[in-house]
């Protein structure tokens, strides 16, 4: 292999945003992903005219993601849901209480329990997330909640805004300000599934000179001097003086020698992944077209008409999108799939006469490492006991989530390189590691 500054290993959006920024300023960069293809699980399915994503994802208008993508030059296009849906409770179905209108003609609420709501909605708005303590959602809203179907549908919204259902373990500050974000920042719904922005990423990687390389599984990185090796599975081997890893805490283990040493093991240790179950749908129409966008309360399930605000197909096939939060913990993929079916039965009767494509994705990482109570400090971008060995991906988050963990992570690593070869590098240019 020729001579690189820098080796990512992961192809994703991670990966990819750190090739652009290291490109950019000049660095050679490899990154070598071990499908043939980039993205990862930002890719989508093909199926029958119908674009599947793979599991579930976010992306905001204000969160760092839609900032860094437009930074690079990414335009994402894409359209925004309505925010009117529905809440299903008890295996029945109230609109949800979004607006003035519809909370003041909820029935799934007293009025004491409207008055709490309205109270809750306008305190959130309102608090500093850092001033919650270090404190679990469970906590929080027990401490701060006092009717329970408006501490019910405050948990619902928590689950829909970070994908998790993790209550306990869940740290309240940083849940509250990823639910804000939620509650006054668009989602956007992406044209053309995620896939679009990886292609709109590796286009821009290959345009700043990064090499991709596909079909290449890492198997060990060992660092000798101030040199890393990188031995792969076709027994090929890289030197470089830097990496970033971007495949999360125990696949970053298992590829690090000597990483039982470090604080990599201690991220391992710790990691809190969020799981979730995922039904993807094309059908030739939607059944009840009142429900694009229903919220489980009592169940930790959700459903989202993707169609709705986006183009996932050529042919109007319309692209639903079911999940079922799962925590921590796999779930049990029969039973999570015959629940979202049963959900899909309950909200579009009769729409098995429907189908055309169908995708489920039993136990799907949506992140490696979420942030919760124990944590004391944030992982990466440096691995302090190997220097030039940085992390990156959606499981080194300094306080982000989702895809904006994944995309400022990238960039933070990459930044950080920058700045090491700015302060190392001699005149020359000649890097001393």
């Amino acid at each position: 292999m020729k001579k690189y500054d820098v080796a990512i290993i992961g192809g994703g959006l991670s990966g990819l945003v750190a090739s652009i920024y290291l490109a950019k300023a000049g660095k050679a960069v490899a990154v070598l992903e071990k499908s043939d293809r980039s993205g990862g699980r930002a890719g989508t399915a093909h199926k029958n005219g119908a674009l599947f994503n793979l599991g579930g994802h976010a992306l905001y208008r204000g969160g760092e993601a839609f900032s860094i993508l437009r930074e690079l030059g990414v335009e994402v296009q894409g359209g925004i849901p309505n925010a009117k849906g529905y809440a299903m409770w008890n295996n029945d179905i109230y609109p949800l209480p979004a607006s003035v209108g519809s909370l003041l003609t909820s029935k799934l609420l007293t009025l004491y329990g409207k008055k709490e709501f309205v109270s809750l909605m306008v305190r959130l708005s309102r608090i500093e997330p850092h001033a919650v303590g270090r404190i679990s959602l469970r906590e929080w809203a027990e401490k701060t909640i006092q009717d329970p179907m408006a501490r019910h549908i405050f948990y619902a919204l928590c689950r829909t805004t970070t994908f998790a259902n993790d209550p306990d373990h869940q740290l309240a500050g940083a849940t509250i300000k990823q639910l804000q974000r939620g509650l006054k920042e668009n989602v956007l719904y992406v044209d053309g599934g995620w896939e679009s922005i990886v292609n709109s990423l590796r286009d821009q990687a290959i345009a700043t000179g990064v090499t991709l390389l596909n079909r290449q599984t890492a198997t060990q990185i060992e660092q000798s001097g101030k040199i890393y090796r990188l031995h792969f599975a076709d027994g090929a081997m890289l030197e470089v003086p830097f990496v970033i890893v971007t495949v999360g805490p125990a696949q970053t283990c298992r590829l690090v020698k000597d990483a039982e040493r470090t604080s990599l093991r201690k991220w391992r240790e710790q990691a809190r992944p969020i799981i979730a179950a995922c039904l993807d749908l094309g059908l030739k129409r939607l059944p009840n077209p009142k429900h694009h966008f229903v919220i489980g309360i009592d169940q930790p399930v959700f459903f989202t008409n993707h169609s709705a605000a986006s183009r996932l197909s050529e042919d109007g096939i319309t692209v639903v999108h079911l999940v079922k939060y799962l925590g921590a913990e796999p779930g049990n993929p029969s039973e999570d799939e015959r629940h979202l079916e049963q959900v899909m039965d309950l909200l579009h009767p009769q729409w098995r006469k429907e189908v055309v494509a169908r995708q489920f994705l039993p136990n799907m990482t949506v992140v490696h490492d979420s942030v919760t109570l124990d944590k004391t400090s944030f992982p990466g971008p440096e691995v302090p006991e190997m220097r030039g060995l940085y992390i990156a991906g959606d499981g080194c988050g300094h306080g982000e989530m989702l895809a904006d963990a994944a995309l400022a992570s990238g960039k933070r690593a990459a930044l950080r390189i920058i700045q090491e070869f700015a302060i190392n590098h001699d005149e020359s240019g000649v890097s001393p590691y």
